[in-house]
């Protein structure tokens, strides 16, 4: 599932970035697989960052070492949100390549996660891209039922102010 700033630049505001995020949620077999597969198109990528990244359930790069371009593989997270967002990925196409893309929504609450984490304003500023193109269509309930759970209902309630949402309280 392609999330990051290529799903907030598909859903909201263009900005250039030199990564690919995608989550992927595999098995021990078909990681090995993704992996071997990577190598042999003669990409950087160390095994073993990659299992442990399984294990720990967070993330491992794949660099293309003529471009420099990077893919940050990130394992999804075992936890109910995690779990959910995976489930609500929508297949589209992307730079004309069959994808499956982060909802709108969950773009956002991933966007205003790694704000808290890191106290990125950049994260906000794309999650209120998204919000300022998509706010109509935007699943509110959704929006607000998952903030309260990931701790993110302040910079959410903000947002969607300064995003002139409708029903922002």
């Amino acid at each position: 599932m392609v999330t990051g700033s290529i799903a907030s630049t598909f859903y909201g505001r263009p900005r250039a970035t030199q990564d690919v995020d995608l989550v992927v949620d595999p098995n021990a077999q078909s990681l090995a697989r993704f992996v071997r597969s990577a190598a042999a198109r003669a990409y950087y990528v160390d095994d073993q960052e990659a299992r442990d990244a399984l294990e720990r359930r967070s993330m491992f790069n794949i660099i293309d070492t003529d471009s420099g371009y990077k893919l940050d593989v990130i394992v999804r997270k075992d936890r109910p949100y995690s779990v959910q967002e995976f489930a609500r990925r929508r297949a589209t196409t992307v730079s004309g390549v069959r994808a499956y893309v982060v909802s709108p929504e969950d773009a956002i609450l991933s966007k205003l996660e790694w704000a808290r984490e890191g106290g990125s304003e950049r994260q906000f500023l794309d999650a209120l891209g998204i919000a300022s193109i998509q706010g109509p269509d935007l699943d509110l309930p959704y929006l607000r039922r998952w903030a309260a759970e990931l701790d993110v209902s302040e910079p959410l309630e903000r947002l969607l102010r300064e995003g002139d949402c409708a029903d922002s309280r």
